[in-house]
């Protein structure tokens, strides 16, 4: 059960490696670092488990790498990007971007319109202020997408542009789980968001980073395989307003954009961890809590399939919610 660490150095796609009954795989993706982690057998039943559980995971890895080539909005080549830049409304979409985007309406929606993959703009004013005068933010941003089993068809108001983001990883990190059912104890870190898979006597042992000091762990989740007839899905995700920061003039943006005013969120929380059905809910209900401050910490936990939290204030309270503590090691 040993911890995962998410602050390591990210490298490119690695060898396997084999450590503590654990075969691991990292990758640079997603703008940052995505790991697979499985737990063949304890103890492992043949010699070739360990060499199996490498091959599955690097063809997963591979796979995660298709799915993120997609959807990022870093490539100008990728779809996303390229439905972007259409000067039609009405765009169609191959069938991953059109799930993605209907895993952030359904975000949207669950959210009161908190996650909104139609900040594209705002979010590069944060990054950039000359990006507002060449995409200026537009309160009129309205889409729709129709799904079929072969992709879609976007439809959305002039302007509007997406950047999909922790909706394209919680997303990525649950698939990738999916694929490796069968194994005992599977987690998949697609660079903060995790979604875990646990036999049932398995476990995960998770430490949540501390922002205020690099290395130092906030808190330790503990999660357990405790259905007897399967495999038990849990969600974990972390999000916050210390990584992804720029300075511009004196003054301090983040990454995380309230929709409401189409700026980086004014808000009393750092740092939000979730515990969820999935890392998508988990993703989801973290953001909200960061932008929306603490006082919205009941609301979302009182989301279905959202179980606990840890919140991180400016003032430097931890604050945990009384289900949380099944959940601490």
């Amino acid at each position: 059960m040993a911890p995962v660490v998410a602050d390591r150095p990210v490298p490119p796609l690695t060898s396997v490696d084999h450590a503590d009954g654990i075969t691991s795989v990292v990758a640079g993706l997603m703008g940052g670092r995505v790991s697979i982690h499985l737990r063949p057998s304890h103890p492992p039943t043949t010699e070739g488990d360990d060499e199996q559980a490498g091959r599955d995971a690097l063809r997963v890895m591979r796979r995660i790498a298709s799915w993120a080539e997609r959807l990022t909005r870093f490539n100008p080549e990728s779809e996303l990007s390229r439905m972007n830049a259409a000067a039609t409304g009405s765009v169609p979409i191959g069938p991953t971007l059109a799930a993605v985007l209907t895993t952030a309406q359904l975000a949207g929606r669950a959210t009161d319109g908190i996650v909104d993959p139609t900040v594209l703009p705002a979010r590069l004013a944060a990054e950039d202020p000359e990006a507002a005068q060449r995409v200026p933010w537009s309160t009129q941003r309205s889409w729709q997408i129709e799904a079929g089993r072969r992709g879609g068809m976007i439809r959305r108001s002039p302007g509007t542009s997406f950047d999909l983001g922790g909706v394209a990883k919680g997303w990525i990190a649950d698939r990738a789980v999916a694929s490796l059912a069968g194994y005992p104890a599977v987690l998949v870190d697609a660079d903060g968001d995790l979604a875990i898979a646990l036999a049932f006597g398995e476990a995960w042992r998770i430490g949540v980073a501390d922002p205020r000091t690099p290395g130092d762990t906030l808190a330790t989740v503990e999660l357990r395989g405790l259905d007897p007839s399967g495999s038990q899905r849990f969600g974990l995700a972390t999000s916050g307003t210390s990584v992804h920061r720029w300075s511009h003039d004196g003054r301090a943006t983040h990454h995380l954009i309230d929709p409401r005013f189409g700026s980086p969120a004014v808000t009393d929380v750092i740092q939000a961890t979730v515990l969820a059905e999935s890392a998508t809910a988990a993703e989801a209900a973290a953001k909200t809590i960061v932008i929306l401050g603490s006082s919205r910490t009941e609301a979302m936990l009182a989301q279905p399939g959202v179980w606990a939290c840890v919140v991180l204030t400016e003032s430097g309270r931890i604050l945990a919610s009384p289900s949380t503590l099944r959940w601490l090691a």
